[in-house]
């Protein structure tokens, strides 16, 4: 399939210059696309300081590869001409994880969706343009009269998201990178933020990049999903596969630590898990110093990803005896199908 987005081997390294000689790296070796067809909506996942809002700024084209490509449609998105990035920016929207700090307290909020609309030239007079916008406003559930013409600070934290959904659908994008976007809104106010997303990509084929620490609302949202460690994807494919049976050591230890309805969860009963070795020096798996299964071989080399079942790569010398899938593959393991519904209803 034709990759519509993607990741070529992309490296982020922060740090290791004249005054900052700390050296982090956010992104190691990381090759990752969203297909043209079959519009998809990824979950992102992992733990604080995976990587993953680095990953998803990497594929916005804020942040600049250290090593690696960022292509969209095929083109290089740095060897871009001014016209070819302004489509760019059209077509890959995004909704940031904080809907407060994306206003300018100064401005009206509407004035983020009509400063959208003289942008990119979207309507030819002003009544179109108001049209428009209280369509998209709308489309998200919310009424006109009730939104235009307020300051952010007199609207709610969902109001204002859903604000930032609606000016993104203005756009008509392709592609929308959502970070984490219900972490800061009321817990009321999440089913009909994902319930927006969710329809951006039934009804009107956007494919959605979920990045979230969440496993739950992936799974009720997402059809495939991503799983970041360090900077590294550890396992990818069919969000029910990975979430119902989780292969990789620590996508077990994520689904491990969702929440449960009961006294005693069982990641309290297991306890965190401790270093194996704090001596050994980590120069294989990133995981190695704190997987329960550790080996010696996941000391000396970093694990290629393995094609454990249909529809699912897990970078862990546990599946040795299962085929190799190339860098270039591992995002056809993601199945090209759409949920009729959401998980949680079924």
């Amino acid at each position: 399939m034709t990759a519509l987005l993607e990741l070529k081997n992309v490296t982020k390294v922060f740090g290791g210059g004249l005054f900052n000689r700390r050296r982090t790296v956010a992104v190691d070796g990381v090759t990752f696309s969203l297909a043209a067809e079959n519009p998809t909506m990824v979950a992102l996942a992992g733990e604080s300081g995976s990587g993953k809002t680095t990953l998803a700024g990497l594929l916005l084209g804020v942040i600049i590869p250290t090593e690696g490509q960022v292509l969209y449609n095929g083109q290089d998105t740095r060897k871009m001409s001014r016209r070819e990035r302004k489509q760019f920016r059209r077509e890959v929207q995004p909704i940031f994880q904080d809907p407060f700090a994306v206003y300018n307290p100064f401005y009206k909020a509407d004035h983020l969706l009509n400063v959208a609309v003289s942008k990119f030239k979207l309507a030819s007079s002003k009544a179109e343009g108001r049209k428009l916008v209280e369509e998209a406003l709308g489309t998200v559930g919310l009424r006109a009269d009730e939104t235009i013409g307020r300051y952010p600070h007199q609207l709610s934290g969902g109001q204002r998201q859903r604000i930032m959904v609606a000016r993104a659908l203005l756009l008509k994008p392709k592609v929308i990178l959502a970070d984490e976007p219900v972490s800061m809104v009321d817990a009321s106010l999440r089913a009909t933020i994902l319930e927006s997303l969710r329809s951006l990509n039934r009804d009107m084929g956007i494919s959605i990049l979920y990045v979230t620490h969440d496993l739950t609302t992936a799974y009720q949202i997402c059809q495939n999903i991503v799983v970041l460690y360090k900077g590294t994807i550890v396992e990818s494919g069919d969000v029910e596969r990975v979430i119902k049976d989780p292969k990789h050591p620590y996508t077990k230890l994520l689904v491990k630590s969702i929440p449960q309805l009961r006294g005693v969860r069982e990641w309290e009963k297991e306890g965190e898990i401790r270093s194996v070795d704090e001596s050994r020096d980590l120069k294989g798996c990133k995981f190695a110093d704190r997987c329960p299964a550790v080996m010696e071989i996941c000391w000396k080399k970093a694990p290629p990803a393995y094609s454990v079942d249909p529809h699912r790569a897990v970078k862990c010398f546990l599946y040795d005896d299962k085929p190799v899938v190339a860098s270039a593959d591992v995002s056809d393991t993601f199945v090209p199908h759409k949920r009729s519904e959401p998980a949680a209803t079924r």
